[in-house]
């Protein structure tokens, strides 16, 4: 049974599901190295769940709840140990999160379910790096996520029933719906979107229209809730120019990155948390 979470990174993911841990009522210990990262984490929950307050949607008895079922840790070993679940958030660098897992292998339960936040990477590459390949499984979140519904659970080669089962099971608890999906590169959601916001760039590219007139076209005439260039500034260009480059290797040309944000990346234009990528956002105008 599951009732405790550990979640490894306290970015702007980790965070979201550490709040989404505890709404669903699971005591939740969030980990990161860097305690300004931590604080940063913390704070942003604490926003978000006093905004929910003011809206009423939200007692202040629960919020004071949940906020109490949450702890943070610097030392990812002493996190591990009493955990039932892990979930990585770890930047989208395959090494980067074989690395800790690897570290919290031989400290973890057997048993304990081993879930990756990875929008594109494989499954079976980060399960076999470690002793528990059954219980090794994506959880392929989104972003902002307390407000995001979907989760996407992605089932490597060796992945067991019972680990599917009950990371179903946790992610419904925190509120979710989840897609079962079969581990290939992109899974179902980030290799639709990659196309899509990839062709956006060429079109940008290419002058064909300008940014804000090819978002306006997509969730006007298409119904998408954001256009192509607000998703991968809130996404971040680094993180979708990753996701492009893994998926054009594994599957090919249609898969290319644009040179348009190769360019972008280059010049530091990553997005909302750089300040400005296809928008700028220095003064919060477009």
């Amino acid at each position: 049974m599951v009732e405790r979470i550990a979640v490894f990174g306290a970015g702007l993911m980790g965070a979201g599901i550490t709040q989404v841990s505890a709404q669903g009522g699971f005591q939740v210990v969030m980990v990161d190295i860097a305690t300004e990262l931590l604080d940063k984490g913390m704070s942003a929950i604490s926003r978000n769940l006093e905004k929910r307050v003011e809206q009423n949607k939200l007692a202040i008895e629960d919020m004071k709840r949940i906020l109490a079922r949450i702890g943070v840790e610097t030392v990812p070993e002493q996190a591990a140990k009493d955990c039932d679940f892990v979930i990585e958030v770890v930047p989208e660098r395959v090494d980067l999160k074989i690395k800790l897992f690897q570290k919290l292998d031989k400290v973890c339960r057997p048993g304990v379910i081993f879930a990756t936040n990875t929008s594109a990477l494989s499954i079976s590459e980060m399960a076999e790096a470690t002793n528990r390949p059954g219980e090794f499984i994506g959880m392929h979140f989104f972003n902002p996520v307390p407000a995001m519904r979907l989760v996407e659970i992605v089932k490597g080669g060796t992945t067991s029933d019972h680990t599917t089962q009950t990371t179903a099971e946790v992610a419904r608890k925190m509120g979710k719906d989840v897609v079962i999906v079969k581990e290939s590169p992109g899974f179902v959601t980030s290799r639709m979107n990659a196309l899509i916001g990839n062709e956006a760039f060429y079109m940008l590219q290419e002058g064909i229209a300008s940014a804000e007139d090819i978002d306006k076209a997509l969730k006007l005439g298409l119904n998408h809730p954001m256009g192509p260039f607000e998703m991968v500034d809130l996404v971040g260009l680094d993180t979708r120019l990753s996701v492009l480059r893994f998926l054009h290797e594994r599957l090919g040309e249609k898969y290319r990155p644009s040179p348009l944000i190769e360019q972008y990346v280059k010049e530091g234009r990553l997005g909302r948390k750089s300040g400005r990528g296809v928008y700028n956002y220095t003064d919060e105008e477009k």
